[in-house]
């Protein structure tokens, strides 16, 4: 039997890159997927793409997961298509990198408002059915810059780091009722955005990393997998690395 066999999952951006695979792993597993993208147009063409590799049942959706009234359509449109939404996976970031004196203000609130604030309104959202039906599991992309820092991305690193803190605070509220709430932090993972990488950058970046490379998306689809399953039936409240131990 399929590990997500009969669950109902909603990936946000989930269009391309890690979130893609992350949607495109549960499926594969069984799951029910609604792809969520802030272009309604990319969600869609990625479902398809889904549905055609792995035969599951897909949902595209446009959202933008710093609107309130959106993440409540998208989790209602989710529960209308399968009937539950039983595995919430908030991946949907935007980064707006500078130095501290040259940030702009209204680069940190984007930045804060997306990925943390965002994910904030899609656990809410996806709570009220969690908790009425006494199962769940919300699943955030953290990142190794939320426990680290990295110079020249303050409102990242800490748009990471409070992800790590409102994964264990929802843990502990939503225990009681069964409901899970696990965080993935990766560390450099081969993406359209580190392949804009130069060849220098990248070497000098492998020499960091222990195992001496950067992730595959794929590698943390199998984290993620691994924490909507039945495998982590005792898990909360933790943070999984998957970062080649760039960070220890």
């Amino acid at each position: 039997m399929k590990r997500l066999e009969g669950k109902a999952a909603i990936v946000t951006g989930a269009a391309r890159g890690i979130g893609l695979e992350i949607a495109m792993a549960f499926a594969a597993e069984g799951a029910s997927v609604a792809v969520a993208d802030l272009d309604g147009a990319d969600s869609t063409a990625a479902a398809e793409a889904i549905t055609a590799r792995t035969g599951a049942k897909t949902l595209g959706l446009g959202l933008d997961v710093s609107k309130e009234a959106d993440c409540d359509r998208a989790i209602e449109d989710t529960a209308k298509a399968f009937g539950k939404v039983d595995i919430l996976v908030n991946n949907a970031g935007i980064t707006k990198d500078n130095l501290v004196l040259r940030m702009k203000a209204e680069d940190f609130d984007s930045v804060i408002s997306v990925n943390l604030k965002g994910s904030f309104l899609m656990a809410k959202a996806a709570s009220r059915l969690m908790l009425k039906a006494r199962t769940g599991r919300i699943i955030n992309i953290s990142s190794v810059v939320g426990q680290s820092g990295q110079a020249g991305q303050a409102n990242y690193s800490a748009s990471k780091a409070g992800l790590i803190g409102l994964t264990k605070s929802l843990a502990r509220e939503f225990a009681p009722r069964q409901v899970l709430v696990n965080a993935v932090a990766p560390g450099f993972i081969r993406t359209r955005m580190t392949e804009g990488l130069k060849d220098e950058a990248k070497a000098k970046i492998s020499e960091m990393i222990p195992l001496g490379r950067m992730g595959e998306p794929g590698e943390v689809a199998k984290a993620a997998l691994f924490l909507a399953g039945e495998d982590s039936a005792y898990i909360t409240g933790q943070v999984l690395a998957v970062n080649g131990g760039l960070y220890m």
